[in-house]
């Protein structure tokens, strides 16, 4: 729990960055109400400016900037919402791979973009970070279903504009939850599909009351067995929104949350770890098999598996928006957030597998700080037994800023700080012996408390009708500060603080109503992650310099763009390929490393019925000057390949409608090969893959009781593909099996994905 002294800090902070923060806006509501009485010019450039579209402003690019990025609306979205994360309605966007523990894009998912792993994208949500504080990752298996409570969305790849939280290093995704509306309405859907998946969602919207207030509320479940084994999600979520709205003024307050319950699946399927298990091939060589809870008695007979090896955790958010449009010129916006997460993944210690399959000495009462019993003569010194680690944390957010408009110029300038307090813990709820060790009895605690200011001014300056220039000045302060044991029951002490400064300057250019050029320059800082500390305290941060190259064409009928990038990263923390002790990827400093690649996407409409969207990017991806040791030999390896990251991903939407209100789409999915590990090992290797899916909807217009009736379906993998998305790679060095001769020995392990499988909904509007 949150101590005193970590209060009095917090408030001493906030109250610093409160006053900063409120002179802030007084100073802009005073200028532009001396603006108002010196009669300047109304500008009719902001008269349409959607209040709504504010909170995001500060972390959104636009059309024409010279920012790589994708919109993706709520229409988009919709006719795949079946259940799936967001990560997985992204899939088809230009250079992302997107991954699955369970196989089934529900539970535990992924997304990488530009072959940068999800702990360095950035994810914003009304502008708030999402994106947890201490291992940066984001984990969309706490917001199910939330894609039906999002307006609108932006993915922007590369370093991307200036943003809230962790800084961006491959891409940015900034999400805003629904408008408000001024018409009642309620809509209730349900789906079901492959592997007893279950989805329903009810909501409801109040319309304006008084002209002036708006309610709108959310509630969905969704349930799936998962393709692997025992892999279950049981996940439910809420979204409760209230308005107050005039001709210049929107004050939202959003509560959103979820509690999810899955079982484990995130060990994936090792072909050497299973052939240690003494099981029947016909059960390890299965596509699905899951090692997650498995069981055996001292004598390492297989006994079964244990029925709770489940993640359990609730976040709920808070957040208070009041955005202000002071005049045609000037427009501000203070966002305030509380976000409280607490939970435990629950693990049965099988004293059998961790001491002869995982060697590890974590079912030792050695590693739980206990003696030694005596049990009918015979000493003890390990057990099977039951453990929960638990997260317990708050994280507080404070965002402002103000944009100013006029017919050359657009600013935008402000500030956010976060403050973020964790308590991590575990504790013993059974045991097999230790009399002495009471249920619940915490065997390792620490805390960690990580505080983040940043200071933002963007400008884009208009010359002329053809020619603008962007500029972005960012500045960011972390404190990063931790203590007691970590789950290793080692002594977990950080102490670091980091500045990073992050220039972007950008020229965009309108050869005529068709044709826009731009090119840009950005870099970005990041702080290492709570794991990569963990691995080694002495990571350093990582810093990327990102050159971006574009032209976008546009006409009636066809839509083009095409983006080559540079990104030359220093101490670049790429991903290893192994995992930590709780499922997590463990990355490392590579030196000096770049992505160089070209991204293509365009829009055709064949006929008014038929049309075609499709993208590709090209890459190559090194780390300059490897080094490893093979076979108890440090060698140089040259320039290797990057983990995760494949040279070729495209993807493609052929869309017909063949009659009013019915539409079917045929999306395509390539992803190359992709090595696994920095050492381009070809054990390593992840096989290229190449998927298909089928997509219907159709609206029903009835004449009475519902407004419509949406039917959507998806086949996913519609021609059964047998293929893996993710998986791990690891190494290690034998000098037993030949005395005096040093072997390097290879593993991997592979997350494969579901065969042909189906969702159905139907959305019934009132």
């Amino acid at each position: 729990m949150t101590s005193f002294y970590s209060i009095n800090h917090f408030l001493i902070d906030m109250k610093n960055y409160v006053l900063f923060l409120t002179l802030f806006l007084i100073s802009v509501a005073t200028i532009a109400q001396e603006n108002e009485q010196n009669n300047s010019p109304v500008q009719d450039s902001t008269k349409v400016e959607i209040l709504d579209e504010v909170l995001v402003k500060s972390v959104r690019v636009d059309a024409d900037s010279p920012i790589t990025h994708s919109n993706v609306s709520k229409e988009d979205l919709e006719s795949r919402n079946l259940g799936q994360d967001i990560p997985i309605l992204l899939n088809f966007l230009p250079s992302v791979v997107t991954t699955s523990d369970a196989g089934t894009g529900i539970g535990y998912t992924g997304i990488r973009v530009r072959g940068v792993s999800g702990q360095s994208t950035n994810v914003t949500i009304n502008g708030i970070p999402y994106n947890d504080a201490e291992s940066l990752g984001t984990f969309w298996v706490n917001l199910p279903d939330f894609a039906s409570s999002v307006e609108s969305l932006q993915l922007q790849r590369g370093v991307g504009s200036s943003t809230n939280g962790s800084g961006a290093f491959g891409a940015s995704i900034n999400i805003l939850t629904e408008g408000f509306s001024k018409t009642p309405s309620a809509e209730v859907s349900t789906a079901f599909g492959s592997f007893n998946t279950q989805k329903y969602t009810v909501e409801a919207n109040t319309g304006a009351l008084n002209d002036h207030f708006a309610v709108s509320a959310r509630l969905s479940q969704i349930k799936s067995d998962g393709f692997t084994d025992r892999a279950s999600s049981d996940l439910k979520s809420y979204f409760l929104q209230g308005s107050y709205f005039d001709d210049n003024t929107l004050i939202k307050a959003v509560v959103f949350g979820g509690k999810e319950v899955t079982y484990q699946s995130w060990y994936g399927n090792d072909e050497m770890t299973n052939s240690f298990l003494g099981l029947p091939e016909s059960v390890t060589d299965e596509r699905t098999f899951n090692i997650a809870g498995i069981q055996f008695d001292d004598a390492g007979n297989f006994e079964g598996y244990y029925d709770t090896q489940v993640d359990n955790y609730n976040q709920d958010h808070y957040q208070l928006h009041w955005n202000e449009k002071l005049n045609n010129n000037w427009s501000t916006n203070l966002g305030l957030n509380y976000t409280y997460g607490r939970g435990y993944y629950e693990e049965y210690v099988d004293d059998y597998l961790y001491q002869n399959i995982y060697f590890s000495n974590e079912s030792t009462f050695d590693f739980l700080g206990l003696d030694p019993i005596v049990v009918d003569g015979q000493t003890i010194e390990s057990m099977d037994y039951i453990r929960r680690k638990w997260l317990d944390n708050d994280f507080y957010v404070i965002n402002a800023n103000a944009i100013y408009k006029n017919d050359k110029i657009n600013l935008n300038f402000g500030g956010t700080f976060s403050l973020y307090e964790g308590d991590h813990f575990g504790e013993i709820v059974w045991s097999r012996y230790a009399p002495t060790l009471e249920s619940r009895d915490r065997y390792y605690e620490g805390s960690a408390r990580k505080a983040d200011a940043s200071f933002f001014t963007k400008a884009t300056y208009k010359i002329n009708d053809k020619l603008s220039f962007y500029g972005d000045l960012q500045y960011r302060d972390i404190n990063y500060d931790t203590q007691g044991l970590s789950s290793d029951v080692v002594e977990f002490a950080i102490d670091k603080n980091f500045g990073f400064f992050n220039p972007k300057v950008g020229v965009s250019y309108n050869l005529n109503d068709k044709n826009n050029f731009y090119a840009s320059f950005a870099r970005a800082n990041r702080e290492p992650s709570r794991s990569d500390f963990e691995a080694n305290e002495d990571v350093k941060p990582e810093q990327l310099n990102d050159f971006e190259l574009g032209w976008r064409y546009s006409s009636p009928k066809l839509i083009f763009n095409a983006n080559a990038y540079y990104m030359a990263y220093n101490e670049q923390l790429v991903l290893t390929g192994a995992l930590d002790n709780v499922g997590a990827p463990i990355r490392a400093n590579s030196g000096e490393s770049y992505r160089l690649g070209i991204e293509l996407e365009s829009a055709v409409e064949i006929t008014k019925k038929f049309n075609i969207q499709a993208n590709i990017a090209l890459s190559s991806n090194k780390n300059k000057n490897q080094f490893a040791s093979i076979d108890g030999e440090f060698r140089s390896l040259g320039d290797t390949n990057i983990a995760y990251s494949p040279e070729i991903v495209a993807g493609s939407a052929l869309n017909f409608l063949p009659i009013p209100n019915l539409k079917l789409t045929w999306l395509s999915k390539y992803v190359g090969e992709q090595y696994m590990g920095n050492v381009d090992s070809e054990f390593s290797k992840l096989d290229a893959y190449f998927v298909n899916d089928f997509n219907l909807s159709y609206t029903i217009t009835p004449k009475k009781v519902f407004k419509s009736i949406v039917i959507n379906g998806l086949v996913n993998n519609i021609l059964n593909k047998e293929y893996a998305s993710n998986g791990y790679y690891y190494s290690f060095d034998d000098d037993f099996s030949v005395p005096g001769t040093v072997t390097t020995i290879e593993g991997k392990g592979i997350y494969p994905q579901a065969t042909s499988n189906f969702l159905l909904g139907a959305t019934f509007k009132f």
